[in-house]
């Protein structure tokens, strides 16, 4: 059996007081969230090997350096401490 259609992933926007552009956005944001128009975006056109490897690099750093500066975050916004300012006398 062969398909036909796109395969898609169903999402569900309520349409309220028919404000259709509105449920628009929120449907246009969930799915930014979610990578898929950056998907689409990679698959319109040929992707050369060398430009899939930077890519994929890139966000493997952009991963680390988010992960890491959250990990900083967090640790400058500890709460309840016994000594406020660590590591400085």
């Amino acid at each position: 059996m062969v398909l036909r259609h796109t395969p898609f992933i169903a999402r569900t926007v309520l349409v309220r007081n028919g404000n259709v552009d509105e449920a628009c956005k929120l449907l246009n944001r969930i799915l930014g969230r979610e990578g898929i128009f950056d998907q689409y975006r990679r698959t319109r056109y040929y992707e050369k090997p060398f430009q899939t490897r930077r890519r994929i690099n890139y966000e493997k750093c952009k991963a680390i350096y988010n992960e890491d500066m959250d990990r900083k975050i967090k640790f400058v916004l500890r709460k309840n401490r016994l000594e406020p300012f660590p590591g400085c006398y």
